[in-house]
């Protein structure tokens, strides 16, 4: 309609039977790029946003100045998702160019990339195991002519350090448009195009599961 995207926060009070403001306490406009998410870093130092272009923007949450904006992702391959480890110190990415990346919240540094071979719609960062929860799969116009397996309807999971594929599970029948993590770390949720919501309880093979050096990291410690 040709306005410019904005990223607007109010001010919420805790207290149940109070009246919520609706008065904007900071409008940032982002007159570069729309923004398709965003989010608080710890201690509500930041805002975090990520662009259309493929950009991150890091934004002083008090006066929302722009600090700095990355090119992270290849260039208008839209960011759709982001979610924040339990410290709010990095962040996972998912976007169109078909990967995610697990990146700063202090520089915006790019720590880690996982390379998929479909475009991503979401992605999530597991607590208890280091590893990382990808979901997509082909845009829903080419679904009706492709079948599960063709179209990529998977959960990948990959090592949040070494950067493997370690897995995929399968079970949706449309591209995967978002996956959350358990805050325990016990199982995962996951929701898909085909209306379906899914949700998986990891077995003992999941938690055993170890790289050599890891393990020779756990007998040092003992």
């Amino acid at each position: 309609m040709g306005y410019l995207s904005n990223i607007i926060t109010f001010e919420i009070n805790p207290d149940v039977n109070a009246e919520q403001t609706d008065e904007r306490s900071l409008t940032i406009v982002c007159d570069e790029s729309k923004a398709t998410v965003a989010g608080w870093s710890a201690l509500t130092k930041y805002i975090i946003a990520c662009h259309e272009d493929g950009s991150v923007s890091q934004y002083d949450a008090k006066s929302g100045d722009l600090l700095v904006n990355y090119p992270i992702h290849e260039l208008n391959q839209p960011i759709v998702d982001m979610q924040w480890s339990a410290d709010r110190s990095y962040f996972i990415t998912a976007s169109k160019d078909k990967s995610a990346k697990l990146i700063s919240t202090r520089d915006l540094e790019v720590m880690k990339t996982y390379p998929a071979d479909t475009p991503l719609n979401s992605a999530t960062i597991t607590r208890k195991k280091d590893f990382v929860i990808l979901g997509g799969g082909q845009a829903a116009m080419d679904v009706t002519t492709t079948s599960a397996r063709q179209g990529k309807f998977e959960a990948r999971f990959y090592h949040k350090i070494f950067e493997d594929e370690v897995g995929r599970v399968r079970g949706h029948f449309g591209p995967l448009n978002t996956v959350a993590a358990d805050p325990t770390g016990k199982s995962y949720a996951s929701g898909g195009e085909d209306g379906y919501v899914r949700i998986h309880h990891f077995d003992k093979g999941y938690f055993d599961f170890t790289y050599e050096v890891e393990r020779e990291r756990a007998n040092r410690m003992q």
